[in-house]
């Protein structure tokens, strides 16, 4: 699958436009297997939030909405109580993952993953070949969560920045080790909104209230000239929390969530798309939410509340991340 916001590797069925204009993928392989959690597996999943749970509409009926999305119709929706982490899984958790599992990445296993181009140097620019529609990707040989920029760079300066080439197969991985799971889609939606009704943002309908700036988003003119405060993944805790506590829900990294992706699957009003919905039993793509740091009005506004996305479970790129729950 090709993408403006988040590259990837090609499903066997290409599915919806959305997938076309959202990120690269690679074709789908078997999840690797991890040992069950350990104590100090358990450990990395404390301090989950507890929410209530209960109904609330979830979904849009955004005018800045991609129809082949599947964002709308806002519906009723209801949840049982369940947790979910104030942010997204920091480097410093996942290595503590890594040296405990020994787990390799799909990044690391295929050798290469994608990076913005305005992040590379000048040699690994000329050595990455671009992505044909969105050229501003590049598959870099080397690329992976230790070195989200290529060979020669690290994460030694950012310990509390959300993880980054992480596919959603090692997403898994992480959550089978810690005792935790990838919220679903509801669930994820629930937590992000913060208790809000119908607004495109956990803070209300304006993106910058007073020009304060408040999510990760690219700023100026994509893709040659960046503004923003970061240059691009932000602190996990950096601006404000939402009113349930949750940090950088949109903008920042793409979020995985454990449905299955379908563009249709939640319009019929059935017990098992409005009580706890799981999403489709099956499908080539996973869903992903909340934007990226990459994310510009110009091409790619998903950075709203209702807004969707998806790639193949085995893609991974500079900006996809994900949070846990239980």
């Amino acid at each position: 699958m090709l993408s403006c916001c988040t590259p990837g590797h090609e499903p066997a069925d290409p599915g919806p436009t959305v997938l076309t204009l959202l990120s690269p993928g690679r074709p789908p392989v078997p999840a690797p297997s991890v040992p069950a959690p350990s104590p100090a597996a358990l450990r990395a999943a404390r301090g989950l939030l507890e929410l209530p749970g209960g109904t609330f509409l979830m979904g849009g009926q955004d005018p800045d909405a991609v129809p082949g999305d599947g964002e709308g119709p806002v519906r009723e929706v209801r949840l049982r109580p369940f947790a979910i982490a104030a942010t997204a899984v920091t480097n410093a958790e996942f290595a503590s993952f890594v040296r405990e599992t020994g787990h390799v990445t799909d990044a690391e296993r295929f050798g290469s993953s994608f990076v913005f181009e305005g992040l590379l140097t000048d040699r690994l620019r000329a050595a990455s070949p671009p992505v044909a529609a969105t050229p501003w990707w590049r598959s870099v040989a080397g690329a992976a969560w230790r070195t989200p920029e290529g060979p020669g760079s690290d994460f030694a300066a950012r310990q509390q920045h959300p993880v980054v080439h992480v596919s959603w197969n090692d997403a898994q991985a992480y959550c089978a080790w810690s005792g935790t799971r990838l919220p679903t889609e509801a669930q994820w939606e629930y937590a992000a909104r913060g208790g809000r009704t119908g607004t495109r943002y956990p803070w209300g309908d304006e993106l910058a209230p007073g020009g304060r700036e408040m999510l990760n988003i690219w700023q100026g003119d994509f893709p040659t000239r960046h503004t923003g405060r970061h240059r691009s993944t932000a602190p996990v805790r950096s601006y404000r929390p939402n009113g349930h506590g949750l940090y950088n829900v949109l903008g920042n990294v793409w979020e995985w969530c454990a449905d299955h992706f379908s563009p249709d699957h939640h319009r019929p009003a059935t017990p098992a798309t409005r009580h706890d919905p799981l999403g489709p039993p099956t499908g080539p793509t996973r869903v992903m939410r909340g934007g990226s740091h990459l994310c510009h009005a110009s091409y790619c506004n998903r950075y709203r509340l209702a807004a969707r996305s998806a790639n193949t479970p085995d893609s991974s790129s500079g900006n996809i991340g994900f949070r846990i729950a239980r």
